[in-house]
């Protein structure tokens, strides 16, 4: 099972970097936040998952884990394909794809090519129930799962950044250990996200 690929980009096209790996050039299927990260001719290190059916075998490449991530949770998802996923991805960070979810917006993820209202309606269905499903097992009296907020709009801006990471899979003790090295104070629920991104990867 291949973990990432790294080596020297060698040919981008439209959703495709090819990464030479030792004389062994990659193909992989990315989105185009990752195309965009990436450049001809440098070197990348991008994580991949595997992708078998009967009739192909393709590798899809993620510039983080984080997207990764969100592709592996988009793709458990009833009638959303790896090529689905990598277009909403391509139009969604993984922080926006969460807040999309987390509020019921459904006409962000509708602007992904080939994605209907009726498939962005089951992403946000499903990855809810999904996020209600884990809040529901959880005591929130814990310490591990407390967190110190400043004040009301703070708490909201807080409260709403956890539940997007929970929509990510991100479990409260990973969460609270990130939001302990931050100041958030003054943040907004994205710039929250991805402060714990960021702070996650270090």
């Amino acid at each position: 099972m291949l973990y990432h690929v790294e080596g020297t980009v060698t040919d981008i096209d439209v959703n495709l970097v090819v990464i030479d790996c030792h004389g062994i050039g990659f193909a992989l299927n990315a989105s185009m936040n990752t195309i965009a990260s990436v450049t001809k001719g440098n070197s990348a290190k991008l994580y991949v998952c595997e992708s078998v059916r009967e009739d192909a075998y393709e590798l899809f490449g993620f510039a983080s884990k984080e997207e990764k991530r969100c592709f592996e949770m988009l793709i458990s998802i009833s009638g959303v394909g790896p090529k689905a996923a990598i277009a909403i991805l391509s139009t969604c960070t993984p922080s926006a794809l969460a807040m999309a979810v987390l509020n019921d917006d459904v006409k962000t993820l509708t602007m992904a090519p080939g994605i209907g209202k009726k498939i962005a309606q089951r992403i946000v269905l499903e990855l809810k129930d999904k996020l209600a499903k884990e809040q529901a097992g959880m005591d929130f009296g814990t310490p591990a799962a407390s967190v110190a907020l400043p004040n009301v709009e703070d708490s909201s801006a807080r409260s709403d950044a956890i539940s997007a990471l929970m929509v990510l899979g991100y479990s409260m003790p990973e969460i609270n250990r990130a939001l302990q090295k931050l100041n958030t104070e003054g943040m907004d629920a994205e710039q929250i996200i991805k402060s714990v991104l960021r702070a996650m990867m270090q």
